[in-house]
């Protein structure tokens, strides 16, 4: 063996040796910068004291955790039609493509090439110099010693993933979103209901104040404060009238599709949102199952691991970068006789590349690639602040909404009595009518709190399900059974 080969052989082993070899940081999850449990107040329930148990939040199924079928109805169309959800399918797919471009860098590019060339000859005597190639050609192919087009590739395969979790981010919004939509058309339909019971007692009521007005009975002040509580309630009715309106206008963008016959929400009369199919109960768990359960903090670890393998290929840069062009196929002097037999040839012209100045193009690179580790690991902890402080206020709200619904109740109950009472002393004289119209007043305030406060109990158990990470999971397809 020649010293020239045996020098070769080990120039190739030592390349074989440094071929796969990363510069990319060993990756470290950040520890999460919240406290190892929720706050006191959120693990209560109802006020009861206690925490609910039952199945986590992102192991359960939407078409489970939501029982109205109305509202399952409605969420399905969304997840067909809504563009924001499309919108990220497809970035799921552009995602995809950029991987498979980055990963086909790591293999060579094979492909026809013809190529010919006619130029003076160096010897000065007039003579054209022919040459002619046809045949298999590739080109610049990078021999990944260093691990940079690996690193590159690792970062698109990250940014992949990473659009795949805000996939299921968007859904669990948009399904929490159009549950929120359909509860507050719900509400706003119990509110015109009251509303509308209001009107209609205020205006007797107005009536019978003008025939004692007209016969001297009651004073102008009394007409007119009954005048006055038949035009709040007409204010009221019109506002809800326009909020209804909003809302469904709302949910319509959300579902993608206007709201056919089949997909209206109207809340059957006589019922209000407490005869509404209830939602199940989610236990809280702990903070840390949320860097797991939740995608958008799974989506934020993703783009760190990105900027995380980045930092690999713009470390790479530093280093020598080898490529590789080579053809094989017919050659020849000659365009007639590039095929004939005996015209067979072949190149190979290796080129190695080492930076030596590039006026801080590289080391600014670098820099970059670790500012933007830096930010994507802010973007990471803020995540998970963020996801602690919604589950945090969402358990707040469990732990104090229903109670605030029973005293609610019990005021609007107390305030009903009232007004019975009020209206039987005014028509035995003992009560003047002021005394009726405060009482009315007090009576349609209180009714619509319970609804608003019933309404924001619903609510807080839709983000509470959201928040702990629950509408991506979708549910198991059931085999046909087997015809005997």
């Amino acid at each position: 063996m020649t010293p020239m080969l045996t020098q070769r052989l080990m120039v190739l082993a030592a390349a074989m040796v440094l071929a796969g070899c990363s510069f990319a940081p060993k990756y470290e999850r950040p520890a999460a910068p919240v406290a190892g449990d929720w706050p006191a107040l959120g693990l209560t329930t109802f006020g009861t004291g206690t925490a609910p148990a039952g199945t986590a939040a992102s192991a359960l199924e939407w078409q489970s955790f939501f029982s109205d079928p109305q509202l399952r109805k409605l969420i399905e169309a969304s997840l067909t039609n809504n563009r924001d959800l499309r919108i990220a399918v497809l970035n799921i797919e552009q995602a995809r493509a950029q991987f498979q471009i980055r990963r086909a860098d790591q293999f060579p590019s094979v492909g026809a090439a013809a190529t010919g060339s006619r130029m003076p000859s160096t010897t000065g005597n007039g003579t054209i110099t022919s040459a002619y190639t046809a045949g298999l050609a590739m080109t610049s192919y990078e021999l990944d010693f260093f691990g940079r087009v690996a690193s590159l590739k690792d970062a698109a395969l990250s940014q992949y993933l990473a659009t795949e979790e805000g996939r299921k981010t968007t859904q669990i919004t948009l399904i929490a979103s159009v549950a929120n939509a359909y509860l507050s058309l719900l509400a706003d339909q119990e509110s015109l209901a009251i509303t509308q019971q209001t009107l209609d007692s205020r205006e007797v009521s107005l009536t019978l104040s003008q025939l004692r007005f007209d016969n001297g009975v009651s004073s102008e002040l009394e007409l007119r404060q009954s005048q006055s509580l038949v035009e709040a309630a007409r204010v009221s009715l019109a506002q809800l009238q326009r909020q209804r309106a909003l809302d469904e206008n709302a949910l319509s963008l959300l579902l993608g599709q206007p709201l056919t016959a089949d997909l209206a929400v109207v809340l059957p009369a006589g019922q209000g949102l407490a005869d509404r199919p209830v939602m199940a109960d989610v236990p809280a768990g702990l903070p840390s199952d949320l860097l797991t359960l939740r995608p958008d903090i799974r989506q934020a670890e993703q783009q760190l691991l990105a900027a995380n393998a980045n930092i690999g290929a713009a470390r790479a840069a530093f280093f020598p970068k080898i490529s590789l062009t080579a053809s094989a196929g017919s050659a020849s002097n000659n365009l007639s006789n590039l095929f004939n037999s005996g015209t067979y040839g072949w190149t190979l012209a290796p080129q190695l590349f080492l930076p030596l100045f590039d006026a801080g193009r590289n080391q600014a690179g670098l820099d970059v690639s670790k500012a933007t580790r830096d930010i994507a690991v802010a973007q990471y902890e803020k995540a998970i602040q963020t996801a602690f402080r919604e589950v945090a206020d969402a358990l707040a709200g469990r732990a104090t909404l229903g109670v605030q619904l029973t005293a609610q109740q019990a005021q609007s109950t107390a305030e009903a009595a009232r007004f019975k009472l009020s209206d039987l002393r005014y028509q035995n004289g003992i009560a003047n009518q002021l005394e009726l119209l405060d009482a009315q007043r007090a009576l349609f305030a209180a009714q619509q709190a319970v609804v608003q406060t019933r309404l924001l109990q619903l609510q807080n158990q839709v983000t509470l399900y959201k928040t702990l990470g629950g509408g991506w999971k979708e549910a198991a397809l059931t085999a046909a059974p087997k015809t005997p």
